[in-house]
């Protein structure tokens, strides 16, 4: 054999083993496993997007105001960015399935806890453990997702996870307005627990672990140790969960990072005051109603983030074969500078235009529609986003994730805290005016990475995939 050859059936025979990681599911098995992280998923979207409409009714129960029962939103939110790290960092060393057998439980007693809660502090303290229950659901799926799909078939795969995830978004303002008006807002969270409880069960019954074969701690740890044979034994380690934070030393990451979170500015900033905008505006009193205008901005997510995905792989295949087979990252996120760029600024822009100033009918058919762009603009752009960090760091993928979820929750919980003052002191078009900016601050970041990217992995190595390794 000469040294020609060596390196190309070496490189052949790498490329094998690389492909037979991805091919230990069938096609059947991962649609499951999909279908049921996607509905782990689905709770925490659920959860806070069912609790937004029903802010009135809850207020008037415990005896407080909506500007403080908003505040459980803010709450909710850091406690999941927390609970994101915690799940994303103990996944990647003990596996995937024990975060879901350990998360879920947590989930449902924080949302006995929020149905059964007869005072503020008993509110805020049980939505948080409610949160970090269900905080696992979007990181560790995402990283489940990395797992089992290979890089051509990633993005798709990742928009079909959260178009299901954010079926929460679409149906949830609807139920939980719903049950808010005809029952009591408390039946939805006993709604949740039972829900949570079934999704458990069907995790330990079909859920399988989905890391590959030796890439976690407990199995690196098993390796280092000469005593230890077979299936390596279980031994509890203290880890840091905010180490993942570390990777946003990335220019890369924390540019896309910021740009998801620009873009879910825009989406809070139209759903948290909805009762107290649209609903003052157009004379909407009914909580059920006005869930019902939730539900365009969920519908543009449900067709969004598929819609993404699929484009997202496209850009992808496309440019790697002008390329002549050479895999640059940031090409998945071309197909992100539609939405970043237009469609989600000029959406609440308008949205600002026509509450002010268009009354009536025709003024909430506008908005409605508004609602619609917005949420397929806003998965333009996060699915090729999250897509692109996993690529980038596929070994660590629910690590980062975790990470951009993290400082994106605590950047959206401090914008949502100032969302109802800053329209009660500027007034609604000055307001979405603001989300309108920040929204096209995000997207000059993702063209910054696009433009300079390759370059910007270069100035600092947090241990990038490569085209071999992903």
């Amino acid at each position: 054999m000469s040294d020609e050859e060596t390196p190309l059936l070496a490189r052949v025979s790498t490329d094998i083993a690389h492909e037979a990681l991805y091919a230990r599911f069938i096609p059947l098995q991962k649609r499951m496993i999909s279908a049921l992280v996607s509905c782990s998923a689905l709770i925490p979207l659920f959860a806070g997007a069912s609790f937004i409409p029903s802010i009135p009714d809850i207020a008037r129960d415990l005896d407080s105001t909506p500007k403080v029962i908003s505040f459980a939103v803010s709450i909710s939110i850091f406690s999941s960015a927390i609970g994101s790290m915690i799940f994303a960092t103990y996944s990647t060393f003990y596996g995937r399935r024990p975060a879901y057998l350990f998360g879920l439980p947590l989930l449902c007693l924080g949302s006995l806890g929020v149905g059964t809660a007869t005072r503020i502090p008993d509110l805020m303290f049980w939505r948080a453990v409610q949160a970090v229950g269900s905080s696992g659901g979007m990181s560790v799926g995402s990283g489940v997702i990395a797992d089992i799909y290979k890089l051509t078939e990633r993005g798709t795969a990742m928009g079909i996870f959260l178009a299901a995830a954010l079926l929460g978004n679409a149906l949830a303002p609807i139920i939980g307005g719903w049950v808010s008006h005809y029952a009591s807002w408390r039946y939805l969270q006993l709604g949740l627990f039972a829900f949570g409880a079934v999704l458990w069960l069907a995790m330990v019954f079909y859920l399988p672990e989905t890391s590959h074969p030796g890439t976690t701690g407990l199995e690196k740890l098993a390796a280092e140790d000469s005593t230890e044979r077979g299936r390596p034994r279980f031994r509890w380690v203290w880890l840091n969960p905010f180490s993942c934070l570390w990777f946003l030393r990335s220019p890369n990451l924390a540019l896309v990072t910021f740009s998801s979170s620009a873009v879910l500015v825009t989406e809070f900033g139209l759903q948290v005051p909805m009762a107290y905008t649209i609903g003052e505006r157009y004379g909407i009193t009914n909580e059920a109603l006005i869930g019902a205008c939730f539900f365009p901005m969920g519908l543009g997510n449900i067709l969004g983030a598929p819609l993404a995905g699929w484009f997202s792989d496209r850009m992808v295949i496309k440019w790697r074969a002008k390329r002549g087979g050479v895999w640059v990252a940031e090409d998945r996120l071309r197909g992100a500078q539609l939405g970043a760029a237009t469609l989600v600024p000029l959406s609440i822009l308008a949205s600002g235009i026509i509450t002010t100033f268009v009354p009536g009918r025709v003024g909430l058919i506008f908005n409605l529609f508004c609602f619609l762009i917005n949420g397929i603009g806003v998965d333009l752009v996060l699915s090729p986003g999250s897509a692109y960090c996993v690529d980038v760091m596929h070994s660590r993928s629910a690590e980062v994730m975790a990470a951009g979820a993290g400082v994106r929750a605590v950047f959206l919980s401090v914008v949502v805290a100032g969302i109802l003052p800053s329209i009660e002191r500027n007034g609604v078009l000055a307001t979405d005016a603001i989300g309108a900016g920040i929204a096209w601050l995000g997207f000059l970041a993702i063209w910054l990475v696009i433009q300079y990217g390759g370059r910007m992995r270069s100035w600092i190595d947090i241990g990038y995939s490569t085209q071999q390794n992903n």
